[in-house]
């Protein structure tokens, strides 16, 4: 069998190499697909919350929460906690093990999120895999969390509260919630 050789026409003209090859649109040829929310123009200005046409304002976080927790006295502690309640949350760990270190109340809404079993893994391979913790502190007696759960193809919130009580100053969980 005998190949004809293809007409110069069909096939592609070869690219050039380097910053050269992208034309000023920044596209490199490939068609420009519609954004996924027309109403928002793809100026800068529009990603940064400020439309300086509009007249409106930035979002500014609260004040109150707009310290980070003490980074030098309680550094990790949030980040330790929020560990142990996602392992207590998929039944890694027994509810018993943090029953100290959390309020009545803390203690109660733990038990009931563990009874739903909102975090529960569906088997041996779903490990849960945590994001960094964020955490803000609105008085210096107390720190307000929250962390992503990856656990398998599902994603969660979980956040909690933790408070320094007693003579002994000893940090509890006053409050959980996930979702």
């Amino acid at each position: 069998m005998t190949t004809s050789p293809v007409p110069a026409a069909a096939q592609p003209a070869p690219r050039p190499a380097g910053p050269a090859a992208v034309p000023p649109g920044g596209h490199g040829g490939r068609p420009v697909r519609p954004s996924a929310h027309p109403h928002r123009p793809h100026h800068p200005a529009a990603r940064t919350g400020h439309h300086p046409y509009d007249g409106r304002r930035p979002r500014r976080p609260r004040t109150a929460c707009a310290a980070p927790a003490a980074p030098g006295l309680h550094a990790g502690l949030s980040t330790r906690f929020a560990h142990q309640l996602v392992e207590v949350l998929t039944g890694a760990r027994p509810s018993g093990q943090l029953m100290r270190h959390t309020s009545l109340d803390g203690y109660g809404q733990l038990a009931s999120l563990v009874r739903t079993g909102i975090l529960r893994r569906g088997g041996a391979a779903d490990r849960p895999r945590l994001g960094p913790v964020h955490d803000r502190s609105p008085s210096p007696d107390a720190i307000e969390a929250c962390v992503r759960v990856d656990l398998g193809s599902r994603h969660h919130m979980v956040a909690f509260r933790l408070e320094q009580r007693g003579a002994a100053g000893q940090w509890q969980c006053t409050a959980v919630e996930a979702r």
